[in-house]
């Protein structure tokens, strides 16, 4: 049972690390900071087609890192 929860955690960290590589960056550098940081804070832009799938993916994968990650943990006590 370890041996699988392990094999899992070990697809969904490679998984994860793929989706968030595949995101794209929030900004377009350092003016992208200066600038572009007050459109999205107060913008009423949402993220919509491949960016929504890439963010909803990553919470799914996250949560289960950290699920199987004390699952691991709590089997191998």
């Amino acid at each position: 049972m370890h041996a699988v929860l392990v094999t899992l955690l070990v697809i969904v960290c490679i998984a994860l690390i793929v989706v968030v590589l595949l995101q794209s960056g929030k900004s377009a550098g350092l003016s992208g900071a200066i600038a572009g940081g007050a459109e999205q804070l107060f913008g009423k832009q949402k993220a919509r087609g491949i960016d929504l799938v890439l963010h909803r993916i990553t919470v799914v994968l996250a949560v289960l890192f950290f699920v199987l990650t004390l699952a691991v943990t709590y089997l191998k006590l």
